[in-house]
């Protein structure tokens, strides 16, 4: 691994962040042999927050792992690392098969194509034992978490995935070997689009067992609870909302506050033109259109000089894989204007081109509130291949820290793809203080109202789908929508129950 030094990088090098490459994963490294764009994606959280690690855990948990043990488990998962985006409260890698996020106490991993994502679950279990130091739970040398979360999207080639991901049931099984609490789902029709779900309830009593007194460790979560529930923030056209700083996600109601959300959007049938973007030789002359426009600028081009021979200029950089290809479609489909520099001066986006197409990007996206010490992300994936078309997006980031709702994020990012479908499921967690404060619960309602009304108006777009869980301390909305102008085809009846 090598620090990257490419001056198309120097806006995106803090100093509290570390970038390095692996280019010997990107050897041989072909997007046309990936066509399964939907991601299988698993979180597996060992404390409610980061603020809550047992007294026998790493000081920094799962951030004290070392990048070579994390890849000793993507190989059974069979993906490898290209580059790492750090910083204090996350390690964010970039995968040859999508992205995976290394909190203090939590880690997320989304692999898409025919990575067997589930078959590296018995050794992540192992390295939160014994390279975290997170307790062992019921199987010897194997963390027992707080909370998992397995999900994705029905397949497009489910005969084409390696055991145990041909089917849902496969699935499940697996997740059922090492989980006894758990629930799975399946939403959305069958004949259309769905999506397939596996959480388990949150277990305070059993989570990471502690060589410290229960009594002693609520004592010290309590404490961190009055600390963290001090400061009052104010967002336009809503009142105060006490946050809760610790940690963010899908947390069921005990993390990161009134407004806690993880948006994912799952598009296929990709309009032409906006997939073209993803596809390396259209980068190459985005690039050369820049080269062109940057030398006017200077007087040292000309209205006649064509793309072809800007592209020649072009250093080796801008005419191959890599990340100096990523940032220019990250600017120019506009991917780095959902969260901009201007609101989240320490963001740091680390994205990725394939040849001869394909396109990965993480977003690493610290609070732009110094009074909220905290980080979140967001994630993009891109198959822009017409008989396969797909491309995923995911956040963690809240809303309301934007500016924005997140109607407005939905609708940037699916004006990025103009897809012809696109399903959304949207986690808020539940405010933990609306048992104990008079008119919060009604108060929530009202809002989320709003704001789900909001939600099933695209434009542009038709909803033909929404189902609504209320699940253990959070909701989950599932929507589904067609273009207004797309013509769409009989559905099979999923093959991958």
């Amino acid at each position: 691994m090598v620090s990257l030094e490419h001056p198309e990088f120097a806006d995106s090098q803090p100093h509290l962040t570390t970038y390095s490459i692996n280019h010997e994963a990107t050897v041989d490294l072909d997007s046309t042999n990936a066509f399964e764009g939907p991601e299988k994606l698993l979180e597996v959280w060992f404390t409610p927050s980061p603020e809550i690690l047992p007294p026998t855990a790493q000081p920094n948990g799962l951030k004290s792992v070392s990048e070579e043990t994390w890849k000793s488990m993507l190989d059974l998962v069979k993906c490898k690392v290209l580059s790492i985006v750090r910083n204090e409260h996350v390690d964010a890698y970039l995968l040859s098969e999508s992205s995976m996020f290394v909190f203090p106490h939590k880690l997320i991993l989304k692999t898409c194509g025919t990575t067997t994502l589930l078959v590296g679950l018995p050794r992540l279990l192992q390295i939160a034992a014994a390279e975290a130091g997170f307790g062992v739970g019921a199987k010897e040398g194997h963390a027992h978490p707080y909370r998992v979360f397995y999900s994705r999207k029905s397949f497009m080639f489910p005969d084409k995935q390696m055991h145990p991901h041909k089917s849902w049931g496969d699935e499940v099984n697996v997740l059922e070997e090492w989980f006894h609490n758990g629930s799975a789902y399946m939403i959305g029709k069958v004949n259309g689009d769905h999506w397939y779900l596996y959480v388990t309830n949150p277990q305070a009593d059993e989570y990471t067992p502690p060589d410290t007194p229960q009594s002693e460790l609520a004592d010290s979560a309590e404490q961190a609870r009055r600390e963290t529930e001090t400061k009052v923030f104010t967002f336009s056209g809503s009142e105060p909302a006490i946050f809760r700083n610790i940690g963010g996600g899908r947390d069921g109601g005990s993390g990161n506050g009134i407004f806690d959300e993880t948006l994912e959007v799952l598009m296929t049938d990709l309009d032409p033109i906006k997939a073209r973007q993803f596809y390396l030789e259209n980068a190459t002359a985005m690039a050369a259109k820049k080269f062109l426009k940057d030398n006017e600028a200077d007087g040292n081009g000309s209205d006649t000089e064509s793309v072809d021979s800007g592209a020649a200029d072009l250093p080796h950089e801008l005419k191959s894989e890599g990340h100096a290809l990523g940032v220019v479609v990250s600017e120019v489909c506009g991917l780095d204007a959902v969260y901009p520099k201007s609101k989240y001066p320490e963001a740091r986006v680390d994205s990725y081109i394939f040849e001869p197409c394909g396109y990965s990007a993480n977003g690493v996206i610290p609070s732009p509130d110094d009074a909220v010490d905290t980080t979140h992300y967001f994630t993009v994936h891109v198959t822009p291949e017409p008989h396969c078309s797909y491309a995923s997006f995911e956040t963690n980031v809240p809303g309301r820290q934007s500016g924005r709702e997140t109607v407005e994020i939905l609708e940037h990012v699916v004006d990025i793809f103009r897809p012809g479908r696109f399903s959304v499921t949207l986690f808020e967690a539940k405010p933990p203080a609306l048992e104990t404060r008079p008119g919060r619960e009604e108060f929530h309602q009202v809002t989320a109202h709003k704001r789900a009304s909001k939600m099933d108006r695209i434009k542009g777009y038709r909803r033909v789908d929404k189902i609504v869980h209320d699940l253990d301390g959070y909701d989950l909305v599932f929507r589904c929508y067609e273009r207004e102008d797309f013509r769409s085809s009989p559905r099979p009846v999923s093959r991958d129950f």
